[in-house]
């Protein structure tokens, strides 16, 4: 039983679970999605952030005093890569009247940055830790009561990409995501209970393949394509190109996103599946789309990525994306930490700023558990839902490491 299945209306219920981010780094997710460092979900709704990894820089001795401005030049040699922005090793200089001592910087090769993937014959891996909410309010028109409602989505999620670099520009990646949600319609009336599910799993599968085929001494620039499986939902393809302009200790870039999702039914929403006192099996779903059987999500943005000194980053983004029933624009904020050349860990969180889900009318379904009736099984329609206060938020962390 789970949640943003997709199901035949009126005769079969999938439920499945989950944003429209992201973000960058990873999974797909359809309608209300909850996932937001990554790309929209259908499980979570959340985006399916894909951030995925960073690059190179240039060969060069640096005096202290140019420490700000150092970062992400192309190196001379592959050797340099792992050697930029660390500054122990003294170097001495002798004159004829006096000793001279300056230090020299050691490059590094950032593990946070959003172009980040690993060198021929090395390996990458982004574990990410985080926790997904989603929320709106809707009342129903069109019923005898016109009840009103709440839905709330809490998601943790496991999310592993490993990648393995053929050669320095291309590099190829497999991804696994583990959730455990709680889903609930919280109703205003007091003699109605509410509307419970919890859903545990491996929800998401996939492969895909990423090319650096632009790293100069100013520009970089990545083009990606994955596979994702969702469990009990959909298979879904997606395209993901970004491309950077350094300037001193930073890289400015922009992105964009495409996916194609081809649903295992032909509607999908927020849906909760459970028992009546009569042990009956009786279902409530929320539906986004009913009489389709794919759809379509695009993402565009821009972003910051800074190194402020030899072992922090910080990285700003900005997203708007179409998410085939609504619309949303989303902000994300990172902080990094790599200590050494082969470890990092970067702390994130994403939020919606804005979604066009507020204002919508929704079709809200449920099965008719009456014995006598006879729709006995069947879903029968409730009436129009109204939503509004629509809240999608992610706050997560990642280790990454390179060996």
């Amino acid at each position: 039983m789970k949640k943003y299945l997709s199901w035949p209306m009126l005769a079969i219920v999938l439920f499945g679970v989950a944003p429209a981010v992201g973000a960058t780094n990873s999974g797909t997710r359809a309608a209300s999605s909850a996932d937001l460092t990554g790309m929209p979900a259908v499980r979570e709704r959340t985006q399916v952030d894909y951030e995925k990894y960073e690059t190179r820089t240039t060969s060069k001795t640096y005096d202290s005093a140019d420490a700000k401005n150092l970062y992400y030049v192309k190196p001379a040699d592959r050797s340099q890569l792992y050697k930029q922005y660390a500054g122990n090793s003294d170097a001495t200089v002798r004159t004829s009247r006096a000793e001279t001592y300056r230090s020299e910087l050691r490059r590094k090769y950032y593990l946070a940055h959003p172009f980040f993937q690993p060198l021929g014959g090395d390996f990458g891996s982004v574990t990410d830790l985080s926790y997904t909410m989603n929320s709106y309010d809707f009342s129903i028109t069109g019923n005898t009561s016109d009840p009103s409602a709440k839905w709330n989505m809490g998601q943790f999620s496991i999310k592993e990409d490993f990648s393995y670099g053929i050669t320095d520009r291309i590099a190829v990646m497999a991804m696994a995501r583990f959730d455990i949600s709680d889903y609930k319609f919280d109703w205003s009336l007091p003699d109605v209970p509410d509307d419970t599910m919890k859903d545990n799993g491996f929800n998401m599968f996939g492969l895909g393949a990423q090319w650096r085929f632009v790293d100069t001494t100013n520009w970089i620039a990545t083009l990606s394509g994955y596979y994702q499986y969702q469990h009990d939902i959909s298979n879904n393809a997606i395209l993901d190109i970004k491309g950077g302009y350094k300037v001193g200790s930073s890289t400015i870039y922009g992105l964009a996103r495409a996916w194609y999702v081809a649903f295992d039914g032909d509607s999908y929403g927020n849906g909760i599946v459970g028992t009546t006192d009569a042990g009956l099996e009786s279902t409530i779903f929320l539906a986004y789309k009913t009489n389709v059987s794919d759809a379509f999500y695009a993402e565009g943005g821009l972003g910051i990525f800074s190194v402020l000194d030899e072992d922090w980053t910080l990285n700003f983004e900005g997203i708007f994306g179409y998410y085939d029933w609504h619309n949303q624009a989303s902000l994300k904020a990172a902080i990094g930490w790599q200590p050494n050349d082969w470890f990092a860990l970067n702390l994130y969180g994403k939020m919606a700023v804005y979604d066009s889900a507020n204002g919508k009318d929704l079709a809200l379904y449920a099965t008719d558990t009456a014995l006598d009736s006879p729709q006995f099984g069947d879903f029968v329609y409730v009436g129009s839902a109204h939503l509004d206060n629509y809240s999608e938020a992610v706050v997560g962390l990642q280790a990454i490491f390179s060996f």
